[in-house]
């Protein structure tokens, strides 16, 4: 692959695992220097290792520590070009039951969080030739959930957040956009699962099943798919790729 990122800078938080860590391996054969966030040092420090990147670690849903890590990020990598905002978390309950503990917890993760690295992270994105921001949504952020209102709340104020900004920053070098999976092959994906067996006694086969039948393909979204698509929105050739909402779910929402 041609290094067309040589040398740009791209952050990408709950970029230990799953897409966050696809993210940032494809980002790195690109040429991109790479700092992966978030909470737990050992994946973070498995993924360093892979791309020769820096790892920081800190709780997005906490202000200081955005500001704190971006900083050490900037001090090891130089301006944030590239902002993949991947943290993120899920539950689900009927809602009747959802407590307004867990509907914080929620929001807080995946969409206020959200907010913060994004303006934190603006200057940086202004001053570059080629700033890229790219939140990774959900097809929840496109239709409604059932036992999963606040999750999905939490995903269409995501795609809410893209959309407004895309249109804000139009006649700058920024774009902004959203990547929207169905189900993937990740850790939360293997939580939801564990959620079904504990709460309906479906063994762990019956579970993934019912999980992978949500896509229309039968299977799971390979963490790479997206990984791919976040590197293609992050391209120059990309300039014109704007306010756009990429579904990535093999086929559910066609």
């Amino acid at each position: 692959m041609p290094n067309w990122l040589e040398g740009r800078h791209a952050l990408i938080t709950g970029g230990g695992t799953g897409i966050g860590a696809s993210a940032a391996t494809h980002l790195n054969a690109a040429g991109a220097k790479v700092t992966v966030l978030g909470r737990r040092a050992e994946p973070l420090e498995f993924i360093r290792n892979i791309v020769n990147g820096t790892a920081v670690q800190a709780d997005v849903t906490d202000r200081s520590q955005i500001e704190r890590a971006f900083g050490e990020a900037r001090a090891a990598n130089g301006p944030i070009e590239m902002l993949v905002v991947n943290a993120g978390i899920a539950d689900s309950a009927p809602f009747a039951k959802t407590s307004r503990e867990s509907w914080d917890r929620i929001i807080a993760t995946n969409l206020t969080a959200a907010f913060d690295c994004a303006q934190a992270a603006l200057p940086d994105l202004l001053a570059s030739g080629n700033g890229r921001l790219i939140f990774v949504a959900s097809v929840a952020s496109l239709r409604g959930v059932a036992y999963a209102a606040h999750y999905a709340a939490s995903k269409h104020g995501l795609l809410g957040l893209m959309r407004s900004l895309a249109i804000e920053f139009a006649k700058t070098n920024l774009t902004v956009n959203a990547v929207c999976p169905g189900y993937v092959e990740t850790p939360m994906t293997q939580e939801t699962i564990a959620r079904l067996v504990a709460k309906t006694g479906r063994s762990e086969e019956q579970s993934r099943a019912a999980v992978e039948g949500q896509n229309a393909s039968g299977r799971l979204v390979h963490p790479d798919t997206i990984g791919t698509m976040i590197l293609t929105l992050c391209l120059p050739q990309s300039q014109d790729v704007n306010g756009s909402a990429v579904t990535i779910d093999g086929g559910t929402s066609a």
